[in-house]
């Protein structure tokens, strides 16, 4: 398909552009996806390039962000790694992975990947473009933006913002936060640093994230339309839903909505901490409150610990030894605390890990093979190799029940026949996914490499209650709602308040 030739054919793209990271593009893009799909539209999202340890894996086994997954939900559609056809995965010291087309390709530095990727990541963009017209030719495009579209000093290499928009003609979406302040400094200043061409672009302005009376703005909406000659045309309210953040720096922002919580849990902020988005369905449990903890304490408050996934295996447990959390997780072990890691989380709870292709952040030969926490006979071999997959097994333990979910991962764990393992079980009739044991003490240790673990209502709801009967508080007395339905529901709650105050008339034609 020439999408060139055919760019007259096909719907008017619409593009969400922000005057800067974190201005609410994402969950614009979400919110335009689901009001469009409500109103008979096909829409699908897309993202050129994005950089996120917050990933997906697709049923082709192709990592993606979550928030295109996310995205791709709210169309109702299955997400596929052509709708983020870039995703650089950050590793520390301005060095990412880089993946195409949901394929781990290689690293490179912030320094030289300009240099060296662009011209590929340009051809793969407008591969998965192609490729997503030829397959569902009478869709609508709604596209997010990366940053600011015009750093200025990147500008000449940019892959996913304005190169994107020309390529495509889209209709763009200024989106501003409000809440930041100088919401007027950052529309002007954006405009004024685009050429003639790409501000034709701009064919309306979100003010998003109000506090108050919306009509306050009303004088403010005059002067931007009267200054830029381009429609204001959605004033967003502050909205309560939240969403998982893309940056794990906004993580320690997130507080649990629930007040007189029955269950606390403390969550490891890992440095190099990666999908996150595992925990969404313990923040939407009225009955728990989330902590996270990033310095060494007392963690006998907790009703259970967990450790989430790495980027950079290693290098986390190397931060956990010398800050003091190992030994924190060991003592709170000793003292009847429950505990589960997740992917590199369970890595950690093991005996050993071992780097050789230096895969998980070991910097030198003294660092390829380290000690873990030790609270389960386990040891972990990363290889060069990433296994990436959908998961679908069933559990033993603390429940029978159907699991879903996905792998990301280089290690290969085993059994560590060189310590006690009579008393480790498998917690999957896949015995390779997960296990667990029981202290002596009291308490429990476990750990799987299934993401998303806690999407499974039923098996979430045993292992709560198993928490629940530890604190001798009563079961929960059904299976609560599916975290997928709710889900849905914040999506769909999502797009109405923005369609009653969003007018995306004048950009469909």
């Amino acid at each position: 398909m020439d999408l060139e030739a055919k760019l007259h054919e096909i719907k008017k793209p619409i593009m969400v552009l922000g005057t800067s990271s974190g201005a609410g593009k994402s969950l614009t893009v979400t919110a335009i996806c689901r009001i469009l799909k409500n109103s008979g539209e096909e829409p699908i999202p897309f993202k050129g390039q994005n950089m996120s340890n917050n990933a997906w894996v697709d049923w082709e086994g192709g990592e993606m962000a979550y928030s295109q997954a996310l995205q791709a939900f709210a169309c109702g559609i299955n997400p596929s790694s052509e709708m983020n056809p870039i995703l650089l995965k950050p590793q520390g010291n301005s060095i990412s992975e880089v993946i195409h087309l949901g394929k781990s390709i290689g690293t490179t530095t912030a320094k030289n990947y300009y240099e060296d990727w662009f011209n590929r990541g340009w051809e793969v963009i407008k591969k998965s473009l192609k490729s997503i017209y030829k397959q569902n030719p009478d869709c609508r495009l709604i596209i997010e933006g990366a940053g600011s579209p015009v750093e200025m000093n990147l500008i000449h290499r940019d892959l996913t913002n304005l190169r994107v928009a020309k390529y495509l003609n889209a209709n763009c979406i200024l989106v501003t936060d409000i809440e930041r302040g100088g919401v007027f400094a950052q529309i002007i200043g954006t405009l004024e640093l685009m050429k003639p061409e790409e501000k034709e672009l701009i064919k309306g302005i979100i003010i998003n994230r109000f506090r108050g009376d919306l009509s306050l703005f009303t004088e403010g909406k005059k002067w931007i339309e009267s200054k830029t000659k381009i429609p204001v045309i959605g004033i967003i309210p502050w909205l309560n839903d939240t969403f998982p953040p893309e940056d794990s720096l906004d993580l320690l922002k997130n507080k649990s909505r629930y007040r007189n919580p029955e269950i606390k849990v403390g969550i490891i902020k890992l440095p190099s901490i990666s999908n996150f988005s595992d925990f969404d369905p313990l923040e939407n449990e009225k009955s728990i409150l989330i902590e996270w903890v990033q310095e060494s304490q007392n963690l006998n408050k907790f009703d259970f610990i967990i450790l989430p996934g790495s980027k950079q295996t290693i290098k986390d447990q190397i931060f956990l030894e010398d800050c003091g959390l190992s030994q924190d997780i060991k003592e709170y072990s000793n003292n009847m605390g429950n505990i589960i890691g997740i992917c590199g989380g369970l890595q950690m709870l093991g005996t050993t890990l071992e780097d050789p292709f230096f895969k998980e952040g070991s910097k030198s030969y003294s660092e390829q093979k380290i000690k873990g926490i030790g609270l389960l006979p386990i040891r972990t071999t990363f290889s060069e190799e990433k296994l990436t997959r959908q998961i679908s097994s069933e559990s033993l333990w603390p429940c029978l029940a159907k699991i879903n979910g996905f792998e990301i991962h280089h290690g290969k764990t085993e059994i560590d026949n060189t310590q006690n393992s009579l008393d480790i079980n498998p917690i999957f009739k896949d015995f390779n996914l997960g296990w667990y044991k029981e202290n002596k003490e009291g308490g429990t240790i476990s750990g799987t490499y299934i993401h998303g673990i806690f999407e499974n209502d039923n098996w979430r709801d045993q292992y709560i209650n198993l928490i629940r009967k530890k604190r001798k508080l009563p079961a929960l007395e059904k299976i609560t709602s599916s975290y997928k339905v709710k889900r849905e529901s914040i999506i769909e709650n999502l797009a109405n308040e923005f369609d009653k105050h969003l007018n995306l008339s004048s950009l469909l034609n």
